[in-house]
């Protein structure tokens, strides 16, 4: 049963990181359009600024969470992305908004499972 739990872990980490990372190249092929469509009516400053670190955070978190590799801080960056910018109240993203932000939430709570990068690599703890 644990390695159902993260065959199905991997499969999610995989759709989410697929789907996502294409989002964060196409900011970054015309990043002052996504400024001005999504980060200034914000009202963040440095609307430029923020829309690379949206990029950057699509396209980083994405590669994290397919790998497995620190997989809780790639779905840490795509869930504070998704939960922050939510492009208004038009029904059809804000679905796709909290579908992408359910499943990376729910990475970041389970971490990556089995068939993750993480599982292979030990981190020492100090000892107190």
């Amino acid at each position: 049963m644990r390695y159902l739990k993260s065959f199905g872990l991997l499969i999610l980490r995989i759709c989410i990181g697929a789907m996502l990372i294409h989002h964060g190249y196409e900011k970054l092929e015309n990043i002052p359009n996504f400024a001005n469509a999504f980060v200034k009516p914000l009202g963040l400053p440095f609307p430029e600024f923020f829309s690379y670190v949206a990029a950057y955070s699509e396209i980083v978190g994405s590669w994290l969470l397919i790998t497995g590799l620190f997989t809780r801080i790639g779905a840490l960056f795509i869930a504070i992305y998704h939960a922050i910018v939510t492009s208004g109240f038009n029904i059809f993203l804000l679905e796709l908004l909290i579908l992408y932000f359910g499943g990376a939430f729910s990475v970041l709570c389970m971490g990556g499972g089995e068939f993750a990068i993480d599982r292979f690599i030990k981190f020492k703890r100090a000892h107190i």
